[in-house]
């Protein structure tokens, strides 16, 4: 049957097709595609210049301040690269900004700490993530949709609203302590707030969708008919999971484990609002020395040498799983 109007979809779709056929029909993309850019070059292009523009300038921008010397003026750090009285460029590269971080207790101190509170609420929201990505991914398709809305809901909150809430849950005379004392359960209220139980709590709170996600579309696109075989053959089901379930879902693991853990690590706000003067994550190292202390070069190095700590170890991830993959193949 012929309509007289267009869906929301069809007028979309329609508009997209028009908006790529100009774009396809102008000079720019046409000089492209004479240089070499064609199909999957101009695709790769458009991340590569995002990438570009906000991740690689900035950190460029970041590196040569770690590299500078502090002055008391505007900016904060001197110039790294001057012109001498004979017409000719001096590079002063200042490493006593990397050196200060070791030779100082409260970096070490303050990167350890990060990355314990980093992995125990990694291993946290794994233990809590895994089932419910596995629920979600064996329930029905009617519910499928609604038990992800549920965990995707919280992201249309703000986030500092939800760290906020979590300050009337865990004080003192909070809901949290209320609760227990009308169940009996305690005798005197419980000091949860600015203690690490509450920046586990705020944290494992806040990530939690980040380890669900990739698990349940690692775990929904499993062959059932596996776990149907082992039944046939006399494999009970705790024993089929040990052995079939889980190591096919280790690449959902690791995806969401790093979606948690490497936010942690440099996490501020969490450890700012819920926990106390004595947790010292490199979050907060880092807003101290930006805006209490005005040293720029410090802290840009601690900016690149947590960036370094994190990256290292995916880079050297990836690569001897890429190995181990060629090596299946």
């Amino acid at each position: 049957m012929k309509r007289g109007y267009l869906t929301i979809g069809e007028q979309l779709t329609v508009t997209l097709a028009r908006l790529m056929h100009g774009i396809t029909q102008s000079a720019p993309y046409r000089w492209l595609q004479r240089v070499g850019f064609r199909g999957r070059g101009f695709v790769i292009a458009a991340p590569s210049v995002w990438l570009l523009l906000f991740f690689a300038i900035p950190f460029v921008i970041v590196l040569k301040i770690a590299f500078s010397t502090t002055v008391l003026g505007i900016p904060p750090y001197a110039p790294l690269i001057e012109w001498t009285g004979d017409q000719a460029l001096a590079i002063k590269l200042n490493l006593a900004n990397f050196a200060f971080l070791l030779s100082d207790a409260l970096y070490v101190n303050a990167y350890l700490y990060s990355v314990k509170v980093a992995a125990i609420s990694t291993l946290l929201c794994l233990l809590l993530g895994y089932p419910m990505a596995y629920g979600i991914a064996r329930a029905s398709p009617a519910w499928r949709n609604v038990l992800l809305m549920m965990v995707i809901l919280p992201f249309w909150t703000s986030f500092l609203l939800r760290v906020y809430a979590w300050i009337g849950i865990l004080r003192t005379d909070g809901l949290l302590n209320d609760l227990l004392l009308t169940l009996r359960i305690i005798d005197e209220p419980l000091v949860m707030l600015q203690t690490d139980f509450a920046v586990y709590i705020g944290i494992v709170y806040s990530y939690l969708p980040f380890m669900v996600m990739p698990l349940y579309a690692n775990l929904e696109k499993m062959d059932l008919t596996l776990l149907e075989a082992a039944a046939d053959l006399g494999c009970r089901p705790w024993k089929a999971f040990l052995r079939i379930t889980l190591p096919l879902s280790v690449a959902g693991i690791v995806a969401g484990s790093m979606l948690v853990f490497i936010p942690a690590v440099g996490e501020f706000v969490i450890p700012e609002l819920l926990g106390g003067p004595d947790q010292l994550m490199i979050g907060r190292v880092l807003w101290n020395e930006f805006f209490n202390n005005r040293d720029w070069p410090v802290a840009s190095a601690v900016a690149v040498a947590m960036l370094v700590l994190l990256v290292l170890p995916i880079m050297i991830f990836q690569y001897i799983q890429g190995r181990q993959m060629t090596a299946h193949r």
